[in-house]
C-alpha cells in the first residue's frame, strides 16, 4: 500500500527524483573524498576556521601596531626594538612549548596560547584608545605574543595529526600553508582601510578578537586524548625530542638548510629588497606588489599541493625551493620590478609547496607523542639566525655592497638545495599514508578517553 501512494504522489521518483538524489550523494561523496575532503571533518573545519581567523588578525595588527608607535612619539628605533620583542621568545622558549605541548596535550597549550595572546593585544588596544602609550607597553605586548608564537606553533604538527586521518594529512597541511599567505595578502589591506576609517587601536582589537575566535574554535574540538605521557624531567623530554629529531637525516639536512638559508639569502633579502625597491624600483608601491605576489604564488603553491601523494615527496619538495633564489637573484641584477614580482611568486609556489610537503613526511615518520618536540626544533632552528642575518645585513651591504650580498644569498640558496638533494635520506624516502606506530620505551604514552 505505502509502495503504491508513493508511486500515485511522486510518479518519477523512481527515474529523474533517484537520479536527482544519487547525483547529490555522489557530488557529495567525491566533495568528501577528494582533494578538499579534510574540510568534512568538523573538528579540522573549526580549527581551521579559527586558525584563519587568527592569522589574519595578525597581519593587520603588524600594520596597525607600526603606525600606532609611530603615532605615539616611538622612532624607528623604537619600532625595531617591538619586533625584536617578538622574536626573542620564539627563540627563547620554542624547545619549551614543544616539550609542554607533548606533556601538557596540544590543545590545551595553544588554546592556553591563544588567550595569552588576546589578553596583550586587548589590554594593548584599550590604552590606544584612551591615549598614546609608552613604547614599554608595545614592547611588552609584543613580548607576550612572541611567548604565545612559541608555545603554539611546536602543537601545530601534532595537533593536524589529530584532526586529519593519514590519507587527508598532506591537503590539512596544503590548506593550512595557503592560510598564511593568504591572510598576509589581505591583511595589510583590510588594516589600511580600518585604520583610515577609525584608527590602529580599532585594528589591534580586531587581532585581540581574532584570537578569541582561535581559542573558541580549539575549545570545541572533540577527540579522545591519545594518553598522557608518565611523569619525567622536562630536561629528559626534551633530550628525548632531540634524540627523534637526531634520528632522521632528512629532518635535521633541511632544518640545517633553512636556518643558513634565513641567515645569508632572505633575511637580507627582507631588509635590503626595501632598499633596492627604493634605489630603482620607485619605492614602497613595487615592494607592496612584490610581497603580494609572494603571497599569490603560496596561494597557488598550496593548491597545487591538494591532492598530492608524490613517491619521492621529499625530492619534489627540494626541487621547489630552487623557487628561492629567484627574488634576491633578480634584485641583485637590477632587473625591472615585473621580474622580482615574477621571481617572487615563484619563491611563494615553492614555499607553500615544500612546506605541506615536508611537514606531512614528518608527521608520517615521526611518533605522534614527539611530534611538538620534534617540531620545535625545527623551529627554533629556523628562527635562531633571525636577529643576526638582521642585524648584519646593512653592514654587509655597506661593506661589499646590497647586489653583492643578495647575489651571494642567491647562490647559496641554490647551493643548499643541491647538498640537501644529494643526500641518500632525501633521494630515497617515500611516501606513506599511515602515520608511525607510538614509539616505544621512554615516548610511550598511557591510554586514557579524556578530551583535552
Amino acid at each position: 500500500m505505502v509502495e503504491g501512494v508513493h508511486a500515485i504522489r511522486f510518479p518519477r521518483l523512481n527515474s529523474r527524483s533517484k537520479s536527482v538524489y544519487a547525483n547529490g550523494r555522489s557530488r557529495r561523496s567525491k566533495w568528501r573524498s577528494g582533494k578538499l575532503g579534510v574540510l568534512a571533518g568538523r573538528n579540522f573545519r573549526r580549527f581551521y576556521a579559527g586558525y584563519a581567523a587568527s592569522l589574519l588578525g595578525t597581519a593587520m595588527s603588524a600594520v596597525a601596531i607600526a603606525f600606532a608607535v609611530l603615532d605615539s612619539g616611538g622612532t624607528p628605533t623604537a619600532l625595531g626594538l617591538v619586533f625584536t620583542a617578538n622574536i626573542v621568545p620564539m627563540i627563547a622558549f620554542m624547545l619549551g612549548g614543544g616539550v609542554i605541548a607533548d606533556r601538557l596535550g596540544r590543545r590545551a597549550v595553544m588554546l592556553t596560547a591563544d588567550v595569552a595572546r588576546c589578553a596583550a593585544q586587548g589590554t594593548l588596544a584599550a590604552v590606544l584608545f584612551l591615549g598614546h602609550p609608552h613604547v614599554w607597553l608595545f614592547i611588552a605586548a609584543a613580548f607576550v605574543a612572541g611567548t604565545g608564537n612559541a608555545f603554539f606553533q611546536p602543537g601545530l604538527p601534532g595537533l593536524t595529526v589529530q584532526l586529519a586521518a593519514g590519507g587527508q594529512l598532506g591537503d590539512a597541511n596544503a590548506l593550512l600553508a595557503m592560510a598564511q599567505p593568504a591572510t598576509q595578502v589581505a591583511g595589510p589591506a583590510l588594516a589600511g582601510v580600518l585604520i583610515a576609517a577609525t584608527s590602529p587601536a580599532a585594528v589591534i582589537a580586531v587581532d585581540a578578537g581574532s584570537y578569541a575566535v582561535s581559542a573558541l574554535a580549539l575549545a570545541l574540538l572533540r577527540f579522545p586524548d591519545a594518553g598522557r605521557p608518565q611523569a619525567r624531567p622536562l630536561l629528559r623530554d626534551l633530550a628525548d625530542g632531540w634524540a627523534e629529531f637526531a634520528a632522521h637525516a632528512w629532518l635535521w639536512l633541511g632544518t640545517a638548510q633553512f636556518a643558513l638559508f634565513n641567515l645569508l639569502t632572505w633575511g637580507p633579502y627582507l631588509v635590503l629588497g626595501p632598499v633596492l625597491a627604493h634605489e630603482y624600483l620607485g619605492g614602497a608601491r613595487a615592494w607592496g606588489a612584490i610581497l603580494a605576489c609572494y603571497g599569490g604564488g603560496a596561494i597557488l603553491g598550496g593548491l597545487l599541493a591538494l591532492g598530492r601523494r608524490p613517491r619521492r615527496p621529499l625530492v619534489v619538495s627540494k626541487l621547489a625551493t630552487l623557487g628561492f633564489p629567484l627574488p634576491p637573484l633578480t634584485l641583485a641584477l637590477h632587473l625591472p620590478a615585473a621580474a622580482v614580482a615574477a621571481g617572487a611568486l615563484l619563491a611563494g609556489l615553492g614555499s607553500a609547496l615544500d612546506s605541506a610537503i615536508s611537514t606531512t613526511v614528518t608527521q608520517q615518520r615521526v611518533p605522534a607523542q614527539a611530534l611538538s618536540r620534534v617540531g620545535s626544533f625545527e623551529l627554533a632552528g629556523a628562527y635562531a639566525f633571525g636577529p643576526i642575518a638582521f642585524a648584519a645585513a646593512g653592514p654587509a651591504a655597506t661593506a661589499l655592497g646590497a647586489r653583492a650580498v643578495l647575489g651571494f644569498g642567491a647562490a647559496w640558496a641554490t647551493l643548499g638545495t643541491l647538498i640537501v638533494l644529494a643526500a641518500p635520506s632525501v633521494r630515497n624516502l617515500t611516501w606513506q599514508d599511515t602515520p608511525p606506530p607510538p614509539a616505544a620505551g621512554p615516548l610511550t604514552r598511557t591510554t586514557s578517553t579524556q578530551p583535552h
